[in-house]
C-alpha cells in the first residue's frame, strides 16, 4: 500500500468514525488532506527537523508532518492522552513505513511540555482540547525556538474557542500571525529571531 492510500483510508475511516459518533472521545477529528499539503509544504520550507504534534488521535495528520520531516531528515514527537487513540495511531505509523522518523508518546502535555527542553522544536502543531491552550502557552512559547513556526487547527471552525488564544498569540510581541482558510481554519505563527 502506498502512502496516499494509507492516507485515503484514513481519511475515510475518520469520516465515517465521526459520522456514527457524537462523543469528543469516540470521534478521531481528523485534520482535511489540504491542511495535510500544507503542514506538509511548512515543514520543507522551514526546513523544520524537529516537529511537535500535540493530538495524534488516529495518526492521520501525522503521517502528513513525518513524510515531510523525512524527506528532510527531521523527526516528529506525537503526544496522544488517549490510550485508544495511541493504538490507532502506532498502527498507522507501522503501516506507514515511518516509523524511523516517528517518536509517539502517550502522555498527558502538560506534564510533557514542562520536560521539554526550551527552544527545541522547529514547528509545533496544536489539535487538542482547545481549552487546554491558554495554560499551555507558556510551555508552547518556551519550547519553540526563536524562528519556530506554531500551527494551530480550528481556528475558523471553532473561532469563538479560538479567540482567546488566538489574541494571546497576536499580542505577544515576539510572535506575528496569519490564520489561513485552508481546511477549519489555520493559525499560523512564526517566533521572531531576536
Amino acid at each position: 500500500m502506498t502512502l496516499q492510500a494509507l492516507k485515503d483510508e484514513l481519511a475515510r475511516f475518520g469520516a465515517d468514525n465521526d459520522a456514527a459518533h457524537s462523543g469528543r472521545a469516540q470521534r478521531m477529528l481528523n485534520i482535511t488532506a489540504d491542511t495535510g499539503a500544507l503542514l506538509g509544504v511548512l515543514v520543507r520550507a522551514t526546513r523544520a527537523r524537529q516537529v511537535l504534534e500535540i493530538g495524534t488521535s488516529n495518526g492521520y495528520s501525522t503521517l502528513w508532518l513525518a513524510e515531510a520531516a523525512a524527506a528532510i531528515g527531521g523527526q516528529v514527537t506525537t503526544l496522544e492522552y488517549a490510550a485508544d487513540k495511541v493504538a490507532l495511531a502506532r498502527t498507522t505509523v507501522e503501516r506507514s513505513g515511518l516509523g524511523a522518523h516517528v517518536a509517539l508518546v502517550h502522555a498527558e502535555a502538560t506534564a510533557w511540555l514542562r520536560e521539554a527542553a526550551e527552544a527545541s522544536v522547529d514547528l509545533l502543531f496544536l489539535d487538542a482540547d482547545r481549552s487546554l491552550y491558554l495554560a499551555w502557552w507558556p510551555a508552547l512559547r518556551r519550547v519553540l525556538r526563536p524562528g519556530g513556526l506554531l500551527v494551530v487547527d480550528n481556528a475558523v471552525s471553532h473561532a469563538g474557542q479560538m479567540a482567546a488564544f488566538e489574541a494571546q498569540v497576536r499580542g505577544d510581541p515576539a510572535f506575528t500571525s496569519v490564520c489561513v482558510p485552508i481546511g477549519n481554519g489555520e493559525l499560523i505563527a512564526v517566533r521572531s529571531d531576536g
